[in-house]
């Protein structure tokens, strides 16, 4: 037989171990093993590891604890080597050798290396904790132990999922704050009248309360249909190994380890799919994740935009509303201070709706019993979801908190625009009102001046037809 030795990722003392493919140098004082090794040497793709991204660490070695626990129970693993594994699998989901998962989180191979990763790791921290050397798998195996009754195919997609509703949380918690603090703008904002827009041009008056109040409203819709497909991810394919058939999976091993599962997560509602099968092949539901991203995405770049809009100016443009003012914002016009927070939440959205066309064609590009693209789909939802996160608590706390209404503009503009006339047009008739504006357009004279001029209206029924109450929809005190 052949053999092939892999470069060693790091220099310096190596063990020897080896695999189908022959001899694998390894760092010595590495718990990872021949498999990661070569994993590392064949993708040197983004840079960016396994280590970076903790919620799948922890869904991984939940998972193979979980494992471990239900083939102890069924007779399949000695009790000590089962302890041996479920200790070290608690040491790593308490953040224990995070540092030893190494391999690029775009791999070929449907994430087999990332579950060698997790196989090796928890092996050789296994081998510790009873007395041996790490590689020393005659006595306990990343396979025949660590990865018994699994394939990558119902571990790997099983702690995609588990990962996704951990950095699922924690967007809806950023989400929440932000809905909170728009939330109390409109409470601040209740009485400030200014104009609505349409198409960009004057329609009819409302408070800017009921602005920023639309802008909460907005984000709770998107917090109802986050958790929607939240609860979708906790239907699992676990036990189904290879294509889901359960080839070399105990009877009563898919039961026992949900139960683990469950228990181990904290998530009462985790369940096995009814089709295995169906559920190894099917990527659906990181599909639909991915379009509620998308829907989040785009919207919140939708209120980033007017947030950019109605402080445009000051002077020139809308000057409605001020930004925090977080940074000089040229280096050549003095004085000047841009929307960078919004700007930034911006480009966040556009790189979430790149991710959304990712995950759309690995999804298509499956093929038979499996999706080889797995990998790609969860980089590109994590990514979304942190980057997401992370841009609404800096929108929140750098700028939306922080807003101010230029009162005395919003006044101006709204007693200036012909606007106020559609408020009048039931008295008037649509003719009448119509050529007020006209006038009051063409000769920059307010609306209701010309009114009073042609005595249209009384003082008592122009202080009913323009008071806030009847202006924007609300009863009166």
């Amino acid at each position: 037989m052949s053999t092939s030795t892999s470069t060693p990722p790091a220099s310096g003392a190596c063990r020897t171990e080896h695999d189908m493919l022959g001899d694998v140098a390894v760092p010595a004082a590495a718990y990872y093993g021949a498999h990661t090794a070569r994993a590392v040497v064949n993708f040197p793709l983004t840079g960016e590891t396994v280590a970076a991204r903790p919620h799948l660490i922890g869904a991984l070695a939940a998972v193979k604890h979980a494992a471990a626990l239900a083939n102890a129970e069924l007779g399949a693993l000695d009790e000590p080597l089962a302890r041996a594994i479920t200790d070290a699998c608690t040491e790593i989901r308490d953040g224990a050798l995070r540092e030893q998962f190494v391999v690029d989180l775009i791999q070929g191979g449907a994430g087999t290396s990332t579950n060698m990763n997790a196989n090796e790791v928890i092996a050789n921290r296994a081998l510790e904790l009873i007395g041996r050397g790490r590689g020393e798998y005659s006595v306990l195996h990343p396979l025949d132990h660590v990865n018994l009754g699994q394939s990558t195919n119902d571990v790997y997609p099983s702690a995609v999922k588990l990962a996704l509703d951990a950095h699922i949380a924690q967007l809806l918690g950023a989400m929440t704050a932000l809905r909170q603090a728009f939330t109390d703008k409109a409470a601040e904002f209740a009485d400030v009248l200014k104009m609505g827009r349409t198409q960009l041009q004057d329609a009819v008056p409302m408070a800017l309360g009921q602005e920023f109040g639309a802008f909460a409203a907005t984000l709770a819709e998107d917090e109802q249909r986050l958790a929607e497909a939240r609860l979708l991810l906790h239907e699992l394919n676990l036990g189904g190994t290879a294509i889901g058939t359960g080839l070399n999976a105990r009877p009563g091993y898919r039961q026992r380890a949900m139960e683990h599962l469950r228990r181990l997560t904290g998530i009462p509602t985790l369940v096995s799919s009814p089709d295995l099968i169906e559920a190894t092949q099917d990527v659906g539901v990181f599909v639909q994740l991915s379009g509620v991203l998308k829907r989040v995405a785009v919207k919140l770049s939708k209120i980033c935009n007017d947030l950019r809009l109605l402080s445009s100016g000051p002077q020139a443009g809308f000057g409605e509303i001020n930004l925090p003012a977080r940074q000089a914002g040229s280096s050549i016009m003095p004085g000047k201070v841009n929307p960078v927070i919004p700007e930034a939440v911006n480009q966040i959205a556009f790189e979430v709706i790149g991710h959304d066309v990712t995950v759309t064609l690995a999804a298509e590009g499956g093929q038979l019993q499996l999706n080889a693209f797995e990998p790609i789909i969860y980089r590109s939802l994590s990514t979304g979801l942190d980057h997401l996160a992370a841009g609404i608590a800096v929108l929140t706390e750098h700028c939306v908190r922080g807003i101010t209404a230029n009162r005395h503009r919003l006044a101006e503009t709204v007693a200036a625009s012909t606007g106020l006339v559609t408020a009048l047009s039931p008295a008037l008739g649509h003719e009448t009102a119509c050529a007020i504006a006209l006038e009051a357009h063409h000769t920059g004279r307010p609306a209701l001046d010309l009114v009073r001029e042609r005595e249209l209206l009384t003082e008592a029924q122009l202080r009913v037809l323009t008071s806030p109450a009847s202006l924007t929809g609300r009863a009166a005190p």
